[in-house]
């Protein structure tokens, strides 16, 4: 197993790492996104219901639910390793900054979005997730999530919080779409086009739809 812990402490393994745990989490958004999607049935809430009971009391999807969380762990991990080692690499900031090629702001700030999204992932989970599987564990009862949501989201203080956590994300996701697959070598100057258009892609729409949630329930649009 040496060889093992020596790839993944590499600096070619941390990246591989962040690739792989990232292509994780946006399959892991995809799923969530399109869940949280139902609600625009309108339907007080019995579509969102359905899939959210199936996808809290399915096994398979809670076995996946631990793989999720410790891929999110291990994404932090390494993206922290990467930072620290590259932050050694380069002591001394280039004295001809003018120099270096334009960098967009977000794609140097990953660290910083990073930890953003963290803290708001903490806050998010806390309202929802883990009180309802909390409950799930003690009494063996799911809490109702559709109505929690319309709670939460009336409070214009919530949305705001939560579209702050929704615009790291959108940021984040413009330079770790791309990024994935650079880190994991499958980039190509014959595709790069693509991939990079696609990550805006796919970053507005997922982040559109995560934002109209909160919105549309403040604005009862949804009820």
């Amino acid at each position: 197993m040496k060889w093992f812990f020596k790839t993944f402490r590499s600096s070619i393994g941390k990246k591989m790492t962040m690739g792989l745990t990232g292509f994780f989490l946006i399959s892991f958004l995809i799923v969530h996104a399109g869940i949280n999607a139902l609600i625009f049935y309108n339907d007080g809430g019995a579509t969102f219901n359905k899939a959210a009971h199936f996808m809290g009391t399915n096994p398979l999807v809670r076995t996946i639910e631990i793989g999720l969380v410790a891929g999110i762990l291990l994404h932090i991990i390494q993206s922290l390793l990467l930072w620290r080692s590259n932050s050694a690499a380069r002591p001394v900031r280039y004295a001809m900054v003018k120099s270096l090629p334009k960098v967009a702001w977000y794609s140097k700030s990953m660290t910083l979005l990073g930890t953003l999204i963290l803290m708001f992932l903490i806050l998010h989970t806390s309202n929802f997730w883990i009180p309802n599987r909390t409950n799930q564990f003690l009494y063996g009862e799911e809490l109702p999530l559709y109505i929690m949501m319309l709670q939460k989201f009336s409070n214009p203080l919530e949305v705001v919080i939560y579209l702050l956590g929704i615009a790291s994300l959108f940021y984040h996701l413009l330079h770790g779409f791309s990024s994935a697959f650079q880190s994991l070598g499958l980039n190509h100057k014959k595709y790069n086009y693509m991939i990079r258009n696609s990550g805006w892609l796919f970053s507005i729409i997922i982040c559109l739809t995560f934002a109209m949630m909160p919105l549309s329930i403040l604005f009862k649009w949804i009820r």
